[in-house]
């Protein structure tokens, strides 16, 4: 345990610490605010406390030299008992949250290094869904590699699948319900989509020899890629005398259909789009893939801002998407989205999102790269990156349409006087509030 000694010891400094960030902050400007915003009286004594000055940032980070602490200026004490340094150095914000988090919510985190891999000739599949991340109720993920030319099999699934590519390219097939059929090779940060129920396979081309890595949404967070409908396992399942009569032939012809399932196997090589079959009703309409390594970035003051739905992207029906880049000491502004839940996928780069689930519930979570995010609709939330490099994540979403509603401008767009009521904010300050949305703010 800690000496009293010590512990006093951890409060005068706690103390000295708040009043020299109290000393150092601009006078008080609620009488401006009263004589500009309200021709009221001056304020009464307020009915709650004012918020606390402290600035709670994270502690420390994943490559700091040090042992962490359960330790926030006075509160907490030193850990005694075996400890896993690495996952605490990973997770600042759990061992030693800042004093602004409260109550309790699920779990919202789930790194997807921590999900069994499967493990196939030509490459391995590990995925996320409420069974590691109970919150995650209406998107699950995979994060797939295949080696250059190896083929994901010929399947289909009874969810939607939404695919952005990680590095390498693929080759991806598909038919309709109409019997038009799709064949596209598509690269880095592009993305595919095909509707639930539709018939497709996924090949890693032979562009790069280490072959291809992606990610995969489905639109349903009870998703398994074990309850896939793969087409070697059906028809090793179905007698050959069905088999024969089905199409036609001997049942000799079905000699060499695997035993069980083939899931991902390694080939020579994708063929040429040239050799796509030439089908009565055409080829698909709305294409299953989308460019979206060449929509350009938005630029904003932290970092920059893209975004994928059905507005560019018309076969995405129930998959929305952007992609973010927040800049070091910059962050993806507060916010919240009003009726989809937020799957994020990190991609590089270190951050951290405080989750606001009303009643005074309010976790903070850090994230790295291969950290897999699940914010509950309408939760207020902000992604800070707290490191040196560049921060890039993915925001998914079950929805055919991007939405979202920024704080800032929010506050900006209604009459001032009820801003300042419910804040105490100064004249100056309303006047700074921005009424375009920023979605990525720069530091200050």
């Amino acid at each position: 345990m800690l000496s009293l000694e010590l512990k006093l010891g951890r409060i005068l400094l706690y103390s000295l610490t708040l009043a020299v960030i109290v000393s150092g902050a601009p006078a008080d400007t609620h009488a401006t605010t009263d004589a500009t915003v309200s021709s009221s009286a001056e304020p009464s004594t307020p009915t709650d406390p004012f918020a606390s000055d402290d600035a709670n940032p994270i502690l420390w980070s994943p490559d700091s030299h040090t042992i962490p602490e359960a330790v926030r200026g006075p509160y907490g004490g030193s850990v005694l008992r075996p400890q896993n340094v690495a996952i605490d150095k990973e997770n600042a914000d759990m061992l030693a949250p800042p004093t602004t988090d409260h109550g309790d919510m699920p779990n919202a985190k789930w790194p997807i290094g921590l999900s069994h891999n499967r493990l196939q000739t030509g490459g391995w599949a590990r995925q996320q869904n409420i069974q590691s991340m109970p919150i995650a109720t209406q998107i699950a993920g995979v994060n797939m590699r295949l080696d250059a030319g190896a083929v994901r099999e010929l399947h289909w699934h009874g969810t939607a699948e939404w695919g952005y590519i990680m590095k390498g390219s693929v080759q991806i097939t598909s038919i309709n319900q109409n019997g038009q059929n799709f064949l596209s090779t598509i690269g880095p940060g592009d993305v595919w989509y095909f509707p639930a129920g539709m018939p497709h396979s996924i090949q890693a081309t032979n562009e790069s020899v280490d072959g291809a890595e992606f990610i995969l949404v489905f639109d349903d967070g009870s998703f398994s890629e074990d309850s896939t409908f793969l087409l070697t396992d059906w028809l090793s399942h179905v007698p050959k005398e069905v088999l024969a009569k089905n199409f036609q032939v001997p049942m000799s012809a079905f000699d060499r259909i695997p035993s069980e399932e083939l899931y991902i196997y390694p080939a020579a090589s994708s063929p040429d789009e040239k050799q796509l079959p030439v089908s009565a009703g055409g080829t698909i309409p709305d294409s299953y893939t989308y460019p979206f390594s060449k929509t350009s970035f938005t630029p904003l003051s932290g970092g920059s801002f893209k975004i994928l739905d059905s507005s560019t992207f018309p076969a995405s029906k129930t998959i929305a998407a952007a992609e973010v880049i927040v800049e070091p000491g910059a962050m993806r502004e507060l916010h919240w989205h009003p009726t989809q839940d937020e799957w994020s996928f990190f991609l590089e780069g270190t951050g951290r999102m405080t989750i606001y689930a009303a009643q005074s519930n309010a976790r903070t979570f850090d994230f790295k790269a291969g950290d897999i995010g699940y914010v509950p609709a309408s939760n207020g939330h902000y992604i800070e990156n707290t490191g040196n490099t560049t921060l890039r994540f993915l925001e998914v979403f079950r929805s055919d349409r991007y939405q979202d509603i920024g704080l800032q401008q929010w506050l900006a767009l209604i009459p001032a006087q009820l801003v300042q009521e419910h804040l105490g904010l100064s004249a100056e300050t309303l006047a700074h509030l921005n009424k375009t949305k920023q979605t990525v703010v720069g530091p200050v």
